[in-house]
């Protein structure tokens, strides 16, 4: 045994939660640094005159540029394991950060902030992390995922504020110098020193069980298997394309990041728009991310219990809802709609960030989940891409958002339908179901 099996062995509790506790904290700065766009959207626009569509396309190029790296992340994870290709990513987005300072042209912005911040953001964000924690839990998968997750929230309660008042008295420059030292100073030494691939590297399995010892008792209490052949087989991406439960499932993930992000991208502007102050919007935004750490830990855990079709469906119908109160508040401008809309985009919404890992480890479970997460990701960042675009395009053509909310709210139906087709229920059970 090696010192550090021995080290996890001695440990009073799962060595997964430290992983779980890494991912929270490098998901509250690392997500929470590619987000804060959406603060620094208004100050750029303002500083240089461009166009919405060609400003907002900063986010796309980022979101495009991943999706060609994804299927490369997802076999460089399976390969090298978090512990380097983390501290990568978080070193290209530093680099992005601080590099756009010095920017002038629309070019130099797609490089930086798009190319290294948005796209480098692959590597320690939701995608990333989805590609490894499922390998630590069965039994409480979609609740440990969701509480990895949640740190996006935690961080957002922090940095949200203090990013849009470096803004509002310093400049938006200064803010990303602030946030490049918080990735190098804190999550590249992080996940150096502390995060691992899977358990059996440490001499465990799953929910924390010993290799060769006694599992703990609940442990044998894991999803039930419903279709034997399919679990059974040795996944590969060649094996997996050749599904159609596949192509639903990267139909769903794509559906569902173009709800997320096209909101998350213009929502600032449009609130500012109606007339609300920047310290207003930095709050709304608050809202969403405070909200949405009780929405992840909470429908990370429902899924557990009720499956994950269901669960998504209840995320879905959060945008939904978010969406039908941006139209309305077009006419009727309020605080209190503005803050419903947060709260049914986080507590609602943010849900389907729990179940983005742990809905396809049901589906495609083995040792090339991670290659296997990769290209289904192509959809999730084409759908990421796409969504922020269009709208920046519908808003320069209309002069109105209108359209592009209309727009959200059928693809958050067809991602509700698409989940159905996918039906992780019909290859394993949830433990909540299995015990019903």
């Amino acid at each position: 045994m090696s010192v550090q099996q021995s080290f996890a062995a001695r440990l009073p509790f799962f060595y997964g939660w430290v992983v779980i506790g890494v991912a929270f904290v490098t998901m509250g700065i690392g997500v929470n640094a590619r987000t804060a766009f959406s603060l620094l959207y208004p100050p750029i626009l303002e500083e240089f005159g461009w166009g919405y569509g060609g400003t907002a396309a900063i986010f796309s190029i980022g979101f495009f540029v991943s999706t060609v790296a994804t299927p490369v992340i997802g076999i460089l994870m399976g390969r090298y394991g978090p512990r380097v290709i983390i501290p990568i990513g978080a070193l290209m987005v530093a680099a992005g950060l601080v590099l756009a300072t010095w920017a002038s042209a629309l070019w130099q912005f797609y490089l930086t902030l798009g190319f290294l911040v948005i796209g480098g953001s692959i590597f320690i964000s939701y995608i990333g992390h989805s590609m490894f924690l499922a390998n630590w839990f069965q039994r409480k998968r979609g609740f440990a995922v969701g509480v990895a997750f949640s740190g996006v929230g935690v961080g957002g309660i922090v940095l949200f504020l203090w990013i849009q008042s470096i803004i509002s008295s310093l400049g938006w420059r200064v803010s990303c110098w602030a946030i490049a030292g918080l990735l190098v100073a804190i999550v590249v030494p992080l996940n150096l020193i502390f995060q691992r691939q899977r358990p059996e590297d440490l001499g465990l399995m799953p929910d924390g069980g010993a290799v060769t010892g006694k599992t703990d008792a609940s442990v044998s209490h894991v999803n039930t298997i419903i279709d034997k052949e399919w679990v059974q087989t040795e996944w590969t991406v060649r094996r997996a394309l050749g599904t159609s439960r596949f192509w639903w499932l990267a139909l769903t993930l794509g559906t569902g990041l173009f709800v997320w992000y096209t909101v998350q991208v213009h929502q600032s502007q449009y609130l500012e728009q109606l007339g609300f102050g920047k310290e207003q919007v930095a709050l709304a935004l608050g809202v969403v991310v405070i909200s949405g750490i009780v929405g992840q830990i909470f429908l990370g855990h429902l899924s557990d219990r009720i499956g994950r079709e269901l669960v998504w469906t209840i995320s879905l119908s959060g945008y939904v809802l978010c969406y039908v109160i941006l139209l309305v508040m077009a006419s009727q401008p309020s605080t209190l709609l503005m803050y419903a809309m947060a709260a049914a985009q986080g507590a609602l919404g943010y849900g389907l960030a729990s179940l983005y890992g742990s809905m396809p480890a049901d589906l495609f479970q083995g040792p090339r989940f991670a290659a296997i997460l990769g290209v289904a990701s192509i959809a999730a960042n084409l759908g990421a891409g796409i969504g922020p675009w269009v709208a920046g395009v519908i808003f320069d053509y209309s002069e109105s958002y209108d359209m592009a909310w209309w727009l959200a709210i059928a693809v958050s139906l067809a991602s509700i339908a698409a989940v159905w087709m996918a039906a992780p229920r019909k290859v394993r059970c949830v433990p909540g179901q299995a015990s019903g």
